[in-house]
């Protein structure tokens, strides 16, 4: 039980309650542990995976763990740390974004050992009556007492009806699956806290609910997230992971251990007490990479992008293996932006004249600085972007 309630803690912020935790696992039986994602973008980035590892932590003592992929929660929108109504999603959307989580999530967890289920399966049946029902189960006191929509009440800032019902919906799954345990954010508090009181008012022991921190993204300062391009998604290539991670700070490195890394709490005392006697910061750091590559491709990739690394940064040497591409253009040249783009270096024209004047574009190791630069049909040529982005384009 000590070694099972280590576990469990490690990497979390709050647990409400340990007492009843302990309780039921006394009982002998696997809990059943769920935590939800809405399919809000269409894929997982490391900071989504600080919850999958706690789910994989519980997975590991043998209990049985329910993927709740919010496809219904997910048209509503999660009010959560909003200052205004989230614009709702097509079901069209959700879907599509949640058959890449579905594959993604199983870059960690076991998918035999894994449940995956869709909210829309009990939701979308509920119906009027039983949604009258819900909402008969709560009080709107209690529902404005909520930090963001408290403030945003006090400011005359919108709130809709329907962002009232999503805690409501968000219980409901816990009523349903008899959840004994519930993971999510530090953020989703609010919600946990509400899958408690409903699933008491139907009858239902409550869930213990336990939150994990937030992961602070490549600056070390604010959540990771892609609107904030601070992020690493967790289907990035293995050379752009590699030099993501080595690009933070080294005091965020150990929060990234002790909130991303499969080590022991022993091992990561031992690679501490290391710096500490002297040993480079980045040789740690290159361990962090390594270990989040391998996990998410495999252990190949993961040398193979150290190897580059070292090549491209400490040797200063252009990358072994670029990806070669053939570019076809109707004329007798292309501007080097529409090239860009068009070779999938870059998402668009206008980010590529701007990174094109910021200097940050090179030809055969050239720096190219005009915009209006014509890179003529017959050349083949090592387009670089940044310091990560390499690619050989042969332009027909």
């Amino acid at each position: 039980m000590k070694e099972e309630l280590k576990l469990i803690h490690r990497g979390s912020d709050e647990l409400i309650n340990e007492k009843e935790l302990v309780e039921k696992l006394k009982e002998g039986s696997p809990l059943t542990v769920k935590v939800g994602f809405d399919p809000t973008a269409p894929d997982l980035h490391l900071g989504h995976t600080v919850l999958i590892n706690k789910m994989k932590h519980y997975e590991d003592l043998g209990h049985k763990i329910i993927f709740v992929i919010g496809d219904f929660t997910g048209m509503i929108g999660d009010p959560s740390g909003k200052n205004k109504t989230r614009p709702p999603l097509t079901k069209e959307e959700v879907l599509k974004n949640a058959e890449t989580y579905k594959k993604q999530v199983f870059k960690i967890l076991d998918p035999k050992k894994t449940e995956i289920r869709f909210n829309s399966e009990w939701c979308s049946v509920l119906g009027a009556e039983g949604f009258i029902e819900l909402a008969s189960q709560y009080n709107l006191a209690r529902m404005l007492e909520r930090d963001d929509f408290n403030k945003r009440y006090k400011s005359n800032q919108s709130i809709s009806i329907h962002e009232l019902l999503y805690p409501l919906v968000q219980a409901y799954d816990s009523v349903y699956l008899k959840a004994d345990v519930e993971l999510g954010g530090t953020d989703q508090k609010f919600n946990l806290l509400v899958g408690r009181e409903i699933q008491k008012s139907y009858g239902i022991d409550p869930q213990v609910i336990q939150t994990v921190p937030i992961l602070e993204g490549l600056d070390g300062v604010k959540k990771m997230s892609k609107s904030l391009d601070n992020y690493i998604g967790i289907d990035e290539e293995p050379n752009d992971m590699f030099g993501k991670v080595m690009s933070i700070s080294d005091e965020l490195m150990w929060r990234w251990f002790d909130l991303l890394s499969f080590k022991s709490d022993k091992e990561i005392k031992q690679l501490k007490a290391s710096q500490e006697k002297g040993a480079n910061p980045r040789d740690i750091k290159i361990e962090l990479a390594k270990e989040i590559i391998a996990r998410f491709h495999d252990e190949a990739a993961a040398d193979s992008a150290y190897s580059n690394f070292v090549n491209q940064f400490q040797k200063k040497q252009t990358p072994d293996d670029i990806e070669e591409v053939e570019l076809t253009i109707a004329s007798s040249s292309i501007a080097l932006p529409n090239l860009l783009k068009d070779s999938g270096m870059l998402k668009s024209t206008s980010e590529a004249m701007r990174l094109i004047k910021q200097g940050a574009v090179k030809i055969d190791e050239q720096k190219i600085e005009d915009p209006k630069f014509q890179v003529e049909k017959g050349t083949n040529q090592t387009y670089q972007v940044g310091k990560r982005n390499f690619k050989k384009i042969n332009v027909t």
